[in-house]
């Protein structure tokens, strides 16, 4: 708390071994929660010691109340590591959208659960620079928003973690991975990157590095060096403005 550095941007963009690191610093463990506007809080990992234990890079397990669920595009359950949509059921969860009945009825399955809008899985791993972890099965992992998902040659690709990849290399700020169209992938993956102050960065000595550690199909196609990225009023990163501005080239 001394440390005049130590703020909200700092800490945006937490990574596990950040989590980790910041557990043996200072004693205490960062409490990962998930919710939404439309739901209040969802999921938490355990408060209490003895509720088990907070697993960085994950959400947690559904609060009391509260149903949770990973579907597939057919709204079939998908098994444990599996990634799917994440669709919420409770009395926590919203009634509809104001004076938009329709609206309502799309982000609405037909047995009431919610449509989050999100992509996450039950179990599975986290994968870091400290190594793969096993996540417990009751335990959701949140890999993204289903608008930004990127399917390229067939294959789906969760910009998140590309992006985890990207920001971890030396001189990176910051990143956002979008998909734009292609003629014959129908999608592919570009990156928009912002460097530090003072890095001296390039475009292919970024995608080089990125070849070996992710599989060919996620490495970017094109890397776009840039100040700054585009954000709304609540601070959050405009993909849908780097696709219009990018989605040409």
């Amino acid at each position: 708390m001394q440390e005049p550095r130590f703020d909200d941007d700092t800490c945006r963009r937490m990574r596990p071994e950040t989590f980790d690191a910041f557990r043996e610093r200072t004693g205490h463990t960062i409490l990962e929660r998930y919710g939404m506007s439309e739901t209040v809080m969802l999921v938490s990992n355990p408060y209490e010691a003895q509720d088990g234990e907070r697993i960085g890079g994950t959400v947690g397990k559904a609060l009391p109340g509260v149903s949770v669920r990973v579907v597939d595009g057919d709204g079939k359950p998908c098994a444990a590591g599996e990634i799917g949509n994440v669709e919420v059921r409770g009395p926590n969860v919203f009634k509809g959208y104001w004076r938009m009945p329709e609206k309502t009825q799309e982000e609405f399955t037909a047995d009431g659960w919610f449509k989050t809008g999100d992509v996450g899985r039950f179990g599975g791993a986290i994968v870091s620079q400290v190594g793969e972890r096993k996540v417990p099965d009751d335990y959701l992992t949140i890999v993204g928003r289903s608008k930004d998902l990127i399917i390229s040659g067939g294959y789906n690709v969760y910009p998140k973690e590309i992006e985890s990849f990207i920001d971890e290399m030396p001189g990176v700020a910051e990143s956002a991975v979008i998909g734009v169209p292609h003629a014959d992938f129908g999608e592919a993956v570009v990156a928009v990157v912002v460097g530090k102050p003072g890095a001296s960065l390039d475009a292919l000595s970024l995608i080089g590095g990125l070849k070996g550690r992710i599989a060919n199909f996620k490495v970017p196609k094109r890397v776009h060096l840039v100040d700054e990225l585009p954000r709304n009023t609540m601070g959050k990163v405009q993909k849908n403005v780097l696709r219009q501005q990018f989605g040409e080239l």
